[in-house]
């Protein structure tokens, strides 16, 4: 008969609480981390500050009325949080930018009305260019990875695959980059969200059928960004 184990937990002991993450523990680490790309950060936040409290002030002074600074007050520490949610994201984007995965983890950021799969649908595994799929009432989004001089034929290729099993659904080819005629990764999400819906949600559901019939690339996980760690704290952004 097989002991018990001396560290299992006695009949009706309760497990050790786990400690909740408090919303300004999830701030701060938004800020050191954007601090880390942008070390300006500090500064500008506290001119925001206390720009907003001497506008206040300055309201309140010439209507002669407190109510102002009371109303306005507050906004001198919303101000700085909404500055530092677009910073910290241009920091994220930074951070990561010119890794493999990296566009995947930017994609990641879209709350709802794409659906992208973590894995890319092509890849060369020599030169680690990458190709990934998302699927919208847009249509298809294949969106590459790599050099202009390289990363085109990789998705030339893939939008004939793709385009032989979803005749007539519309397919958007871009290319993740600061060259000519690419899209830099920190507008890569805003770009993909931009684009004009055409097909019904019905129809996204019959083409993400027909694409998982398709099937993917499965290529091992290049070295880099791991896509889940990657994408910038929304919460944390907004202090909640």
């Amino acid at each position: 008969m097989a002991r018990q184990s001396d560290a299992a937990p006695a009949d009706g002991a309760k497990a050790p609480k786990v400690k909740k993450r408090r919303w300004y523990h999830q701030l701060w680490q938004v800020f050191q981390m954007t601090r880390r790309q942008d070390p300006a950060i500090t500064w500008i936040l506290l001119a925001v500050f206390v720009g907003v409290l001497a506008l206040a002030l300055v309201v309140t002074l010439l209507t002669s009325s407190w109510l102002w600074f009371v109303a306005l007050a507050p906004f001198a520490v919303l101000a700085p949080m909404i500055v530092l949610a677009r910073r910290a994201e241009t920091a994220a984007f930074t951070q990561i930018e010119g890794q493999p995965g990296a566009a995947i983890a930017a994609l990641g950021t879209i709350r709802r009305g794409w659906s992208f799969g973590q894995e890319p649908v092509a890849f060369d595994a020599r030169t680690q260019d990458l190709v990934f799929r998302g699927v919208g009432r847009a249509g298809i989004v294949l969106v590459g990875e790599g050099p202009a001089s390289r990363i085109g034929k990789l998705l030339e290729a893939e939008r004939r695959r793709t385009a032989r099993v979803t005749a007539g659904v519309p397919i958007t080819v871009l290319q993740v980059g600061d060259g000519e005629g690419q899209v830099p990764l920190r507008k890569l999400p805003r770009k993909v969200q931009r684009m004009r819906p055409t097909l019904t949600k019905q129809e996204v559901a019959e083409v993400t059928k027909r694409l998982t019939a398709l099937g993917a690339a499965r290529p091992p996980i290049p070295k880099g960004v791991d896509p889940f760690r990657a994408r910038p704290d929304r919460k944390g952004m907004r202090g909640r």
